[in-house]
């Protein structure tokens, strides 16, 4: 007969027992498949529905690890570090950028490194009474990320179109006017190329 559980518990966990040494050397293949059976399953396979923490302190370490949650430590308040939308990555993309945006405005390089940064947070910078008139966006001008808003700008907007306007000139040949001789002196040239 099972035993009668405490009082106050209804439920057990099933664990597996562990094979008694004896001995006699009687029934050892016997004794080798139980223990086969009752040695230590790998975490991923559950007993009655509950985790079992492996008793293997390297893989218990590594457990530990994979819990601690990621942040930037102490001295950074312990700001975690966001899951990237693909929202975030072209702010993140855009604010690596800046320097190219405005003509007018210079900016210290964030580094010569190229990848997102990992910790930051993201907030709405709220203007006071002040600047109701000054600095302050309307509505229409509001966007929900930071690329929309520089899309929508339409003297960002002039600004680039100059921009690539400029570029493509400056790479494009003007006509065949490259590629003709011009002047007795490279006429003299060919000629003595052709010898």
């Amino acid at each position: 007969m099972a035993e009668a559980a405490p009082i106050g518990l209804s439920w057990a966990p099933k664990l597996p027992s562990l094979p008694t040494t004896s001995g006699g050397k009687k029934d050892s293949g016997a004794s080798s498949s139980r223990a086969q059976e009752s040695l230590w399953k790998p975490a991923s396979e559950l007993v009655d529905g509950l985790f079992v923490p492996p008793r293997d302190p390297r893989k218990a370490n590594k457990l530990a690890r994979k819990n601690v949650k990621d942040t930037s430590g102490k001295g950074w308040f312990d700001m975690p570090a966001p899951t990237i939308t693909p929202e975030l990555k072209k702010d993140l993309e855009i604010l690596q950028l800046r320097h190219v945006m405005d003509p007018k405005r210079h900016f210290k390089r964030a580094g010569k490194s190229k990848a997102l940064p990992k910790y930051f947070q993201v907030g709405t910078v709220i203007e006071p009474a002040s600047e109701f008139f000054s600095s302050r966006l309307t509505k229409r001008e509001r966007k929900t990320t930071l690329v929309d808003e520089l899309l929508s700008d339409q003297q960002l907007k002039n600004y680039r179109m100059r921009k690539v306007r400029e570029i493509q000139e400056s790479r494009t040949p003007g006509g065949n006017q490259k590629w003709k001789n011009k002047g007795k002196k490279t006429l003299k040239r060919a000629k003595d190329r052709r010898k």
